[in-house]
């Protein structure tokens, strides 16, 4: 149980990031919008919730059978060693760094005007943007696709082979690697650059997820759970700057 809460307590940081996000942001439908600000961040942050709770414990049974790694939830349950934690760093900063660029250069190709800023972009626009990056898109997206899904399939996959049923694989870097889910953060703008689906944005979108879902699962594959999370709040470290850059020019 301690290790669950550790876990689902700082993906919650997330999701309040979210709910607070929508509540000041304004936009929703009547009779909602009139509905007290309190009761608005309850009612938003109950289905996150839900699904991080489910997330984490499906996280909780699937991923350590495997060999996918919580500091976090190791330090819960008594394991004081994370001074190991330090030596992750840097490498996750450097793939979420490039991942960044990488998504960024996408965005100026598939994209359409306005994708790597956001159409209409303001500065205290990108600002307010940065609680929702980081938190939710750092953390709690990393608990919802990293500690259940691929602890999930990898056991799946150990346990169909076991069987004797066939499991696909695929070379990443010129290593053998057993197929893993990919998914990742949503790209700066993608999905808000255009309200009618344009195929660039399609290709955009496509190419983000598969290339965050590699790269931050590999973070979380040869390091930890937590490395992945900074892989990813690196990516949008990234994604904060250039959009700045880029509506300041």
């Amino acid at each position: 149980m301690r290790r669950f809460g550790a876990l689902f307590g700082i993906g919650l940081v997330g999701v309040a990031a979210v709910a607070a996000t929508t509540v000041l942001g304004g936009g929703l439908p009547e009779p909602v919008a009139s509905l007290p600000p309190a009761l608005l961040f309850v009612l938003v942050s109950v289905q996150p919730a839900v699904l991080l709770a489910v997330a984490v414990l499906v996280g909780q049974y699937a991923a350590p059978r495997v060999g996918l790694r919580s500091r976090l939830r190791d330090r819960a349950g008594g394991d004081t060693s994370f001074a190991g934690f330090a030596a992750e760093v840097r490498p996750a900063l450097a793939l979420g760094g490039v991942a960044g660029v990488v998504l960024l250069a996408a965005g100026a190709l598939f994209g359409p005007a306005g994708a790597v800023a956001g159409a209409g972009a303001t500065v205290g626009s990108v600002l307010a943007g940065v609680p929702l990056r980081f938190l939710y898109g750092g953390i709690t997206e990393e608990l919802l696709g990293g500690g259940s899904c691929r602890g999930w399939r990898r056991r799946w996959r150990a346990s169909s082979a076991a069987n004797g049923a066939a499991v696909p694989e695929r070379r990443v870097g010129g290593h053998r690697r057993r197929g893993r889910p990919v998914r990742g953060g949503p790209p700066p703008g993608g999905g808000g650059a255009v309200r009618r689906p344009h195929p660039g944005v399609v290709a955009f979108v496509v190419l983000g997820n598969a290339l965050g879902g590699l790269a931050y699962g590999w973070l979380f594959y040869r390091y930890s759970l937590e490395a992945a999370m900074v892989g990813h709040a690196a990516t949008h470290v990234v994604f904060v700057a250039v959009s700045l850059v880029l509506v300041v020019a």
